[in-house]
């Protein structure tokens, strides 16, 4: 039994350096790849869901890809092979003064929808805070059942209120004698049907932009904000001098996200438009939607797609880089 009970202590003992051996080097492979290890798994995800499709959209914006083009895919006998042309599409889309004007358009739609939604949404914020317990709760849930409306939903609500014949838009602006708009179209006039459409994108984008900053708010200090009131700085003035410096990495992040989820907004055109939007609703995901599957012209679409995921590449850098800054300061 001693002896038994000696040999398993040896044991023990011979293996317990081994382990001692092997946790230094665990310890510093999960802090060298550690974090590398741990978003590998989502960079493979993502790579294998994209890069195919990235791939085929620059492949396709340097070549002649048409209706018999496509053809010739299921049917080789038929059509015509594609037929690369280099730089012949980018070319073609920056001498098309359409394309300038949609730029410009998508670029002021986009800074419009950008500066209402974070405006709006901050305000929210404040007024959640400075609610009671109930009214704080119950408007949190309302903006929870606005962000989970399906898209499609809010849009078709969107429409009804603004119809030309029953509107409700229509008939409370002509009950109040803001003028006579029984049977007015909003769409007839570009600015005003791009109003309805800044409607439906900032009511959809507030809720997330509002509960954001709602938390972020929190995280202010109350004595810099007491401090500031007894030196009788007003509401403004805090929010500019204590307020907006601290909430600054956050903003810029939700401006950077509603950048771009604004300059790619299409299915609201679309569906306001009923499928048939004119051309001065053209903003770019609908331009380059119509000239790849409604005129047929891939190559041009996909040089324009390409431009586009360009312009939002440029913004996720500063997105990308504010969120290693506020990585970096905790």
């Amino acid at each position: 039994m001693v002896a038994a009970g000696t040999e398993t202590l040896s044991l023990r003992s011979r293996r317990q350096p081994a382990t001692r051996r092997r946790a230094p080097l665990r310890r510093r492979l999960l802090q060298t790849g550690g974090p590398y290890l741990l978003v590998l798994p989502s960079i493979v995800l993502i790579v294998a869901v994209l890069a195919y499709p990235i791939y085929k959209l620059f492949q396709l914006s340097f070549q002649t890809y048409k209706l018999p083009q496509l053809i010739h895919e299921s049917h080789p006998a038929l059509g015509k092979a594609p037929v690369s042309v280099g730089l012949a599409n980018f070319r073609a889309v920056f001498k098309d003064s359409q394309f300038w004007a949609v730029l410009w358009r998508t670029v002021l739609f986009t800074a419009v929808n950008v500066g209402a939604t974070m405006i709006l949404g901050t305000l929210i914020a404040i007024l959640l805070l400075r609610m009671s317990r109930i009214i704080r709760v119950s408007l949190s849930v309302v903006l929870v059942l606005v962000w989970a409306t399906p898209q499609v939903v809010g849009i078709t609500i969107w429409n009804w209120l603004f119809d030309q014949q029953f509107g409700v838009v229509n008939y409370t602006l002509t009950k109040l004698h803001v003028g006579h708009y029984i049977g007015h179209s909003w769409y007839t006039v570009s600015w005003q049907g791009f109003l309805v459409v800044t409607c439906v994108v900032v009511w959809g984008a507030i809720p997330f932009i509002a509960i954001t900053m709602q938390a972020a708010l929190t995280q202010v200090p109350d004595e810099l904000i007491e401090a500031a009131r007894v030196d009788g700085a007003t509401g403004l003035q805090t929010f500019r001098r204590i307020t907006f410096p601290i909430l600054r990495p956050i903003i810029v992040i939700l401006t950077s996200l509603s950048i771009i989820w604004d300059f790619q907004v299409f299915t609201q055109v679309y569906i306001l438009r009923d499928n048939r939007p004119e051309p001065w609703y053209y903003l770019m995901s609908i331009y380059s939607f119509i000239e790849s599957f409604k005129v047929h012209n891939f190559g041009l679409g996909a040089a324009l797609s390409v431009i586009t995921m360009l312009i939002m590449f440029i913004v996720s850098i500063f997105y990308i880089r504010q969120i290693v800054k506020i990585g970096e300061a905790k």
